[in-house]
């Protein structure tokens, strides 16, 4: 027993990955799916499973007492991850024909997101800050796409209409989170920048999500709403596009090699972009969209290898060479 505090308090000095990695292993299993590689993207599937459970195993520990156990706060902008990587779990499993389990984790992530949005809000100042602001639209997002996927199973507009609310509240959290965003962190973040495409790409997708949603009947848009929203998503989908050339154009001219664990926000908007353009591209019509989604597929799958190669290697080093080196 005398064991459980030192593991406990050695676990909670290493910042939190699980979210981001069931977030991008997620999203990829999504895209997998998509792209018609099913027997990859059930691969995908159940490892989300996998790192959700580690996930909730996580916030567990963290919060059970004694608390100066704990070092990090657990209300922070890290902690709206569990919001999205619930949500993207839940319409991964909608799409597999768990519409149950996606209600069930639909109504989890609403709960968390009440519950952790608000003090996080309260917190952001004017001074500038990494990518992890964009969580709140990210958290946002995810619970418009999760609600709009329902909504086109299940035929329930009231559904399909409270989704359209989190997707209009997700672009406004977007621009507030914009404006905390400090733009140096684009050369010299150590992976969550990426989020600020992410984010963006995560909106897109939601409203493709919404647009078929509304094919399901005449209760949800007319043809005027219905054209805003079309005309709304290909314009998120064109600045995650040229958020993910900056991005990398960034990564080119100045590298940042080594193992961090915000590389795990890196490979989640790599992976949301490729599913936005396939989904986009699918439900309004674009089919070069869908070519360029397949390519953006396996460059997202590509670096999560990476990335879990690097982590692997990492913690195979010992706990201290997971630690985040880079300035917060």
């Amino acid at each position: 027993m005398s064991g459980t505090p030192v593991f406990r308090s050695r676990w909670a000095r290493r910042p939190p990955a699980t979210g981001a990695a069931a977030m991008a292993t997620g999203v990829l299993s999504i895209g997998l799916r998509l792209a018609g590689h099913e027997v990859l993207s059930a691969v995908a599937l159940a490892l989300t499973v996998v790192a959700w459970l580690g996930l909730v195993g996580d916030v567990v520990l963290r919060l059970l007492p004694p608390h100066d156990l704990q070092p990090a706060d657990p209300v922070s902008l890290a902690s709206l991850a569990a919001v999205a990587a619930t949500t993207v779990l839940g319409a991964r499993l909608s799409s597999a024909g768990q519409p149950s389990l996606a209600e069930a984790l639909l109504a989890l992530a609403v709960v968390l997101w009440v519950v952790l949005l608000p003090p996080v809000v309260r917190r952001w100042r004017r001074r500038r800050t990494s990518g992890a602001v964009f969580l709140g639209c990210v958290a946002t997002e995810g619970i418009a796409v999760l609600g709009a996927v329902l909504a086109t199973a299940l035929s329930v507009a009231w559904l399909a209409h409270t989704a359209l609310v989190f997707f209009w509240l997700g672009l406004v959290l977007y621009l507030i989170g914009l404006r905390c965003f400090d733009r140096r962190q684009v050369a010299t973040g150590a992976g969550d920048q990426w989020i600020a495409g992410g984010a963006l790409a995560l909106s897109a997708y939601a409203g493709s999500r919404l647009v078929a949603a509304g094919r399901g009947g005449p209760y949800l848009w007319d043809g005027d709403d219905d054209g805003v929203l079309r005309i709304v998503t290909l314009a998120l989908l064109a600045l995650a596009l040229a958020w993910y050339c900056v991005l990398a154009a960034a990564e080119l001219i100045r590298p940042r090699l080594g193992h961090d664990v915000r590389r795990w926000s890196t490979v989640f908007p790599l992976g949301m972009t490729a599913v936005a353009a396939l989904s986009v591209g699918m439900e309004l019509g674009v089919p070069w969209l869908r070519v360029l989604g397949r390519v953006l597929l396996w460059i997202a799958v590509a670096a999560w290898c990476a990335v879990l190669a690097s982590a692997a290697v990492s913690a195979s080093r010992g706990p201290e060479s997971v630690r985040s080196r880079a300035p917060r």
